[in-house]
């Protein structure tokens, strides 16, 4: 009785170091997307201002539906590339985060 005991109480710990090892790699994660997204704003922000003083520069109404045109293709295209990329990070964090579980799963034996 006394090894079944040590053996439930192995597994548990097992399991509880896999959990806190999967939300290590989750709070990694988070952190990574959140830095990717402030940066990603930061240089929004500045491409917006940047467009603004275009715009307050132009000297005609072609010149300034120009910018705006152009601004607002950048403004698409970035928004897209960076949505693809915190896709592609949150699917590696999930990878990365599922490990842990997976080989304490692995090592069991029912």
């Amino acid at each position: 009785m006394l090894k079944g005991f040590e053996e439930y109480q192995k597994v548990g710990k097992d399991g509880f170091d896999a959990s806190m090892r999967s939300f290590g790699e989750w709070t990694k994660g988070f952190q990574a997307i959140a830095a990717e997204m402030t940066d990603y704003s930061k240089k929004a922000f500045e491409d917006g201002t940047r467009a603004f003083e275009q715009l307050a520069g132009a000297k005609s109404a072609e010149q300034a539906f120009e910018i705006q045109s152009q601004y607002a293709k950048k403004c698409y295209d970035s928004y897209m590339a960076e949505m693809s990329k915190i896709g592609e990070m949150y699917v590696g964090m999930a990878q990365d985060a599922y490990k842990p579980v997976e080989g304490a799963f692995a090592k069991k034996t029912f």
